[in-house]
Order: structure tokens, then C-alpha cells, then sequence
């Protein structure tokens, strides 16, 4: 983890001097922003309506909050409800040929990124990456999707929205509470009050808080059934892999490259895996074979899907990858997630 993100989530002492003297960019940052937004809602700028409607799925700060795995249960469900759906993202650190650009069979996570790569290849979907989301929506318009969700397009205020979800990591919240760049937030907390449906990844304290909010706020986990080898494909019961890679305490080595690779680490442990060496990297890391040359090869090394989609061409026979579904807890909700996805079902008919 990087010395600014310890600052930011951990409360490193070094915030003691970089918090004040980044404060005055965080000042500025945020009057850009506010007067940014004041000109879309007073129409100074134009915000853009699409021909179908636009689910957004994002955070008001930066980092893994599982938003991925939000974007990836909503397209299985609104694909089940007979719904044509396309996926927008701005395919942070991609270097794609031409933009928009459409993900596809041969595409790589250096032309696609990574998240955009995993969606398509996990879901089967239409997904189109470009900075010019408007021009990305129509394109997925014209292939006959009938809902876009835009991935992490929260404060992309020039695409307008039907809908509005902010995922919130329930272990590391907001951070210190400071806005980019003295602290890990885009926009201020009061934000989420104007959003459609709140999700905390994790159980946390500061849902008993939100639960005065006029809209549904529901809590996420991660299930993880299986383990999936990166260079064949295949498919292992997650009970099975334990058998045979864990028994007489045979442990195992893992890395992430996410917005918390400590998250990533607890889940393994949580599932009964020992872990050798556990090694971080930051988020959308761009791996090569260098990279994970730490690694002995006698052991299994477990990855997250998003990492592993950055590993295929590399891949060695110890490459396992970890997918996770997300999992919604029903009890402590104040709306049930198939209430929200039935009202996001039902804006395709108001759109026709």
C-alpha cells in the first residue's frame, strides 16, 4: 500500500504533515467540483439523456469498494428479467486502439483494462470503454441494449441517470474524511443522500447511521464457491481445492492488485487457507512475469478475477484465481435487493 493511502485509511503518522500541507489542494479541488456540478444543474452545461435508461454504479471515493461485483450481480439479474443490457466504463489504464472501444473475444486487459475485460468475459455482454461515455452508450444503443449500466461513472454528471447506486466499503468507509487530494474522497459524504440505493460492502457501524436515509441501503458480502486455474480454465469446488491444497497444513502463497489487498487476504484466511506469503501491489496493477517471480511455483499462488485476467499469457500451472459473487444479507435491509432491481427492470418499459 502506498504511504498517501496508509494517510488516508490508516491514520499513518506522516498525516500529521502531509494532510496540511495537501489541504489547500483538497480547498481547491473541492470548489472545481462544486461549481462543475452547479453547472449541470443549472443547465450551464449540458447533461445528456440517453434513449434507454442508465444505471450508474459508483463511490464518492476512490479504491476497490465492489462496485465490480455490484455491476456484475445486476447484469446477471436484469439479464435473467429478459433485459438487453450494455455496459459503460472509462477502462482506467486501458490502451485501446481507438476510442470507444468495444471489448471482444480477442481483446487483452492492456487494451480493455481489467475491469471491463472481467465483465465481458465473466457476463457475455456488450461492454464499451472510452473517456466519452455518451458516445460509448449510444454505441451499446445501437446494438439494441435496452439498459446501460456505467461502471464507476458516479461523477461523470455530463450522462445523465435513471439511477444511482454508491457502494460504500463497510471496513474502510470514507477514509479520513478529507476530500482528493488530503484524503480518498471525490465528493462529500452528504452526496450519497441525493443517490437511488446504497450498498455497504461488509457488515459496519455506519449502516445502523444511514438507515434514516429515504431509500434502500443494503449490505453486500462476497461468496466465493470454487477456484478456477488461469492457464486451463478449469473449475474446482472451493471444498475440493481445500482438500487437496490444505491438508496437513499445506498452506499457500497469494497477491492482489485491488483498492485493499488486505480484504482480499482476510477472505482467503476466512475460508480456511493458510497464507505463506501475501504480497499487495496498487490497484490495476499492470503484471508481467517479473512481477511474480517472488512467487515459488511447488505452491498454489490465488489471485482475484481482476488480477487474473492481467496474468493469462504468463500464466504458470500454481495460477488459481479466486471469483466472487456478491451476496446480499435480507435481514438487515430496509428494501429487499429484488424490490430494486424490479424497479430498475421497470424503467425500460417507462423508456419504450
Amino acid at each position: 500500500m502506498r504511504l498517501i493511502e496508509k494517510v488516508w485509511f490508516q491514520g499513518h503518522p506522516a498525516k500529521w504533515l502531509m494532510v496540511p500541507l495537501l489541504l489547500p489542494l483538497s480547498l481547491v479541488f473541492a470548489l472545481v467540483s462544486f461549481f462543475r456540478r452547479l453547472a449541470y444543474q443549472l443547465g450551464l452545461l449540458e447533461q445528456i439523456n440517453m434513449s434507454v435508461p442508465v444505471v450508474v454504479v459508483g463511490n464518492i471515493g476512490i479504491g476497490g469498494n465492489g462496485k465490480t461485483p455490484v455491476t456484475l450481480y445486476l447484469v446477471e439479474k436484469l439479464l435473467a428479467q429478459g433485459i438487453n443490457v450494455g455496459v459503460v466504463s472509462r477502462g482506467y489504464g486501458s490502451k485501446a486502439p481507438h476510442y470507444p472501444y468495444q471489448v471482444n473475444a480477442t481483446s487483452n486487459a492492456e487494451q480493455a483494462g481489467d475491469e471491463p475485460l472481467l465483465i465481458f468475459q465473466r457476463c457475455g455482454v456488450p461492454v464499451v470503454i472510452g473517456a466519452d461515455r455518451i458516445t460509448a452508450c449510444q454505441r451499446l444503443i445501437e446494438q439494441g441494449c435496452e439498459l446501460i449500466i456505467a461502471d464507476d461513472g458516479l461523477q461523470h454528471y455530463r450522462l445523465a441517470r435513471d439511477f444511482e447506486f454508491v457502494v460504500v466499503d463497510g471496513k474502510r468507509l470514507f477514509g479520513n474524511g478529507f476530500l482528493l487530494p488530503a484524503g480518498p474522497l471525490r465528493e462529500t459524504k452528504r452526496r450519497i443522500k441525493q443517490a437511488d440505493c446504497v450498498i455497504v460492502n461488509g457488515e459496519s457501524v455506519w449502516q445502523k447511521q444511514a438507515l434514516n436515509l429515504n431509500f434502500p441501503v443494503l449490505t453486500m458480502g462476497l461468496k466465493a464457491t470454487k477456484v478456477i486455474h488461469v492457464k486451463s480454465g478449469e473449475s474446482v469446488e472451493l471444498s475440493n481445492f481445500l482438500a487437496k491444497n490444505v491438508a496437513n497444513d499445506k498452506s499457500i502463497n497469494a497477491f492482489a492488485g485491488i483498492g485493499d489487498p488486505k480484504r482480499f487476504f482476510n477472505t482467503l484466511e476466512a475460508l480456511g487457507f493458510t497464507l505463506t506469503l501475501a504480497k499487495g501491489f496498487i490497484d490495476h496493477q499492470a503484471f508481467s512475469a517479473q512481477d511474480l517471480q517472488q512467487f515459488p511455483n511447488d505452491i498454489p499462488l490465488l489471485m482475484t478475477e481482476k488480477d487474473a485476467v492481467k496474468c493469462t499469457d504468463f500464466a504458470q500451472d500454481n495460477y488459481w484465481y479466486l471469483p466472487v459473487d456478491a451476496a446480499f444479507s435480507e435481514n438487515t435491509v430496509t428494501e429487499s435487493i429484488a424490490a430494486v432491481i424490479n424497479s430498475i427492470a421497470a424503467l425500460v418499459s417507462k423508456h419504450n
